[in-house]
């Protein structure tokens, strides 16, 4: 049955990629939405994989993301995820995460939690940002931020700990969380040129496994 997973779950990555690539072809809304549906769904559902997959199917797929996402780069396969007006090494970064997590947690939630923040989180914050962050942004080492989309991500990374913690059964104090989620806030407003796709799960990952 693992195989089986495996193939049903890239088979499901690969569907919300030639999905996404086809609406944005149609030019229907701001590029940023495109990129970050995608980054927002497939984040998400990979952060779930421990339940039904093993580590070592999760590092395998992993390295097979940072070939896929090489290759889309170079031939320009997926223009939509690759379509950002700064110099990004976002999808690279998402790749590795994917992978070097499963080296640094070794409880599902954890991974589930720490790779919420990079995908739902940040996603929350660049989609945020866009619409409301205009009139409050600043700039980060070149990198534009925004106070609309800090709070967003404020916000939905302590919600993500709140809830997965909650059914896991998590012993973490709710300022602990509180904590966690500002620290966080801030490793994604430094953490620029898409380096908090990297940063961002992996610091998440080791306080939540140390503390």
């Amino acid at each position: 049955m693992g195989v089986i997973y495996v193939a049903l779950s890239l088979a499901a990555i690969a569907a919300v990629l030639v999905a996404n690539e086809i609406w944005w072809r149609r030019r229907t809304s701001h590029s940023e939405h495109h990129r970050k549906l995608v980054h927002m769904v497939v984040g998400t559902f990979v952060a779930f994989w421990p339940y039904y997959m093993t580590w070592t199917d999760i590092r395998l797929i992993s390295l097979a993301f940072l070939l896929v996402v090489v290759l889309s780069k170079a031939l320009n396969i997926f223009a939509a995820i690759h379509e950002v007006e700064r110099f990004s090494v976002g999808e690279i970064c998402f790749a590795l995460a994917v992978g070097i997590l499963t080296f640094i947690v070794h409880r599902d939630w954890v991974y589930a939690a720490s790779l919420m923040q990079m995908s739902l989180a940040d996603g929350m914050a660049a989609i945020i940002g866009v619409h409301y962050g205009k009139k409050n942004s600043y700039k980060v080492l070149g990198a534009r931020k925004s106070l609309a989309g800090s709070g967003a991500f404020f916000i939905t990374s302590f919600l993500i700990l709140v809830i997965i913690g909650f059914v896991a059964g998590s012993s973490f104090s709710i300022g602990g969380l509180l904590l966690i989620a500002a620290l966080s806030a801030i490793v994604e407003n430094v953490a620029v040129y898409g380096m908090d796709n990297l940063l961002l799960p992996v610091v998440t990952a080791l306080i939540l496994t140390h503390l």
